[in-house]
C-alpha cells in the first residue's frame, strides 16, 4: 500500500511517521527505539498481534493492564502506565487527511495518547485508513467499536446484532463512551505514527 499521502498529511500536522511492510519489522523497530525505559500500553489487538507484548518487557518497565503483574489490578496498573516515560497505543481509524482517531470506554487509553508522557506512538495497520475525518470517524463508531464489544462480549445493541454497526445505545454495558480526534500533534510530547502495510486489529 502507498502510505505516501497519509505520510505527508500526519508530519503537515506535527507527527513523525515511519512505515513498515510487516508487524513484524515494525516489532523490531519499536524494540529498537523503546528501550531501557518505563513503556505504558492502552489495550490494543494490533498491539499484541505484531508482538510487542510479548518484546518490550524483556528490556523495559513495562505497563499493560492485559497482563498486570502479580499481585496488582488492572487498575492499578493503568494508573503507573499512565505515568510511563513512552506510550503506545493503536487507533480505531486514520484519515488520509491525518487525523487520528479514538473510542475508549474507561478513559486511559485516550488519555494516555494526549499528555503525561514524552514520547507516544501510535501502532495502525493498513486497515484503519480512511479518505477523510468524517469517514475515520464513522469507522471507529461503526467497525472497530461493534467489533471491540463482539471481543469483550458485553450486553448492547451492536453485539446482539452481530457489530453490524453503532446504535448510538444507552445501555449500561456501552464500551463506546468518548471520542478523540487528533488534529495535531500534542505539544511537549514527540509523537509518531507507525504505519503497518498488514490488516491488524479493529
Amino acid at each position: 500500500m502507498d502510505f505516501t499521502k497519509v505520510s505527508k498529511a500526519l508530519e503537515e500536522r506535527g507527527f513523525k511517521v515511519s512505515a513498515f511492510p510487516t508487524g513484524k519489522e515494525a516489532c523490531a523497530y519499536l524494540n529498537e527505539r523503546i528501550d531501557g525505559t518505563s513503556v505504558g500500553l492502552g489495550g490494543s489487538v494490533t498491539l499484541r498481534d505484531i508482538g510487542l507484548y510479548e518484546t518490550l518487557p524483556g528490556h523495559n518497565e513495562f505497563w499493560s493492564h492485559w497482563a498486570p503483574p502479580e499481585g496488582m489490578t488492572a487498575d492499578e496498573v493503568r494508573e503507573r502506565a499512565m505515568h510511563a516515560e513512552t506510550y503506545l497505543s493503536s487507533a480505531n481509524a486514520l484519515a488520509e487527511t491525518g487525523e487520528i482517531v479514538n473510542i475508549d470506554g474507561t478513559g486511559n487509553r485516550v488519555a494516555g495518547t494526549l499528555f503525561g508522557h514524552k514520547r507516544v506512538f501510535f501502532v495502525v495497520g493498513r486497515n484503519k485508513l480512511a479518505p477523510t475525518c468524517d469517514e475515520a470517524i464513522r469507522r471507529a463508531r461503526n467497525v472497530a467499536a461493534p467489533k471491540n464489544a463482539l471481543r469483550f462480549g458485553v450486553e448492547t445493541p451492536c453485539v446482539a446484532n452481530g457489530g453490524d454497526r453503532c446504535y448510538d445505545c444507552k445501555s449500561p454495558a456501552r464500551i463506546c463512551r468518548g471520542l478523540v480526534v487528533l488534529w495535531e500533534a500534542m505539544r511537549g510530547c514527540e509523537t509518531e505514527v507507525v504505519l503497518i502495510d498488514e490488516d491488524l486489529g479493529y
